[in-house]
């Protein structure tokens, strides 16, 4: 894999294909091609966003392959009080065999691997969420056993950190997605018209053509943090958006529900749609333990 993880662009179709293989065998086994493939490696974690999945699937992740994890809550480091970002990173590499980063500015993580000499993994920025798209790949393939000509509705605001790295994710892995947004939440044409595979995505404005043919209905929060300011005018423009049954009923009796979570029920999707058997939900976020885990031992333990 590459040096670092700031989005999926760095993801080949192999390294893919690789974290799917090795995420299945952590799923069953909890175990690897290795047993402890980070022993006697420390990886910080930076984090300036509060964080319940993202946090305990990586802490947990990293005990169970050997290494050590050490919390770095941004607002009490130096970096917070005024020391550059290259500084920081440059000292960091001298301490840690790893960083993950959750921030609100991605230009941030950039700089950071810019001047770190170690692994950068990038666990959430406001642009883009790779670990938590592989995660929503590999679920996808566990339920599908495929993923070329798989096809995703995603709904919701088209702009939001998951739209970005769906996109990106659903091209690098042959997948079909439809960004079903209002007007002033279209996708950015820039990642729309990227080629990264065989997979494409297009934008529409109508829910119920969205998900006619999909294969998974995903959505996100209307209001994620650092947008609390637009809370009021977000939930308005993107009501008609709600994922719930009657939307539901527009889409194939197999259609299957994914999340990234948290979930602000009764907004962006109601409890009927996320509680029915439709939903795969909590699959998917458990699954990012077992990805994040194939992510790491692929980036620190075969390598070093």
């Amino acid at each position: 894999m590459h040096q670092d993880l700031l989005t999926i662009e760095e993801v080949t179709k192999q390294d893919l294909y690789e974290i799917i293989k090795l995420a299945a065998v952590y799923k069953r086994s909890q175990i690897g091609r290795k047993e402890k493939p980070l022993d006697g490696k420390s990886i910080g974690m930076i984090f300036a966003k509060s964080s319940t999945r993202t946090r305990v699937s990586f802490e947990v992740g990293i005990r169970e392959l050997g290494g050590f994890s050490i919390f770095l809550e941004e607002s009490k480091l130096q970096v917070g009080r005024g020391e550059t970002i290259p500084d920081t990173a440059r000292v960091l590499s001298r301490y840690l065999h790893a960083v993950i980063i959750r921030t609100y500015k991605h230009e941030e993580v950039v700089e950071f691997a810019k001047y770190a000499h170690i692994p950068v993994i990038n666990a959430l920025t406001d642009e883009y969420h790779p670990c938590q798209t592989l995660a929503d790949i590999f679920t996808i393939y566990e339920f599908s056993e495929k993923l070329e000509g798989i096809k995703i509705a995603y709904l919701g605001d088209g702009q939001s950190n998951m739209a970005n790295s769906l996109i990106l994710g659903a091209k690098l892995a042959g997948m079909e997605l439809t960004i079903c947004a209002p007007e002033e939440f279209k996708p950015r044409q820039d990642l729309m018209g990227k080629s990264l595979g065989t997979g494409s995505a297009v934008w529409e404005i109508d829910p119920k053509k969205a998900v006619a043919q999909a294969d998974y209905i995903y959505t996100d929060v209307w209001v994620s943090m650092g947008f609390e300011e637009e809370a009021k005018k977000r939930v308005k423009m993107l009501t008609p958006y709600q994922v719930n049954m009657e939307l539901l009923s527009a889409a194939g009796p197999e259609t299957r529900i994914l999340h990234c979570l948290p979930a602000h029920r009764g907004e962006e999707i109601t409890d009927d749609v996320l509680e029915s058997k439709r939903s795969i939900v909590f699959d998917e976020a458990e699954n990012r333990l077992h990805v994040q885990k194939a992510i790491l031992a692929l980036m620190l333990g075969e390598k070093n």
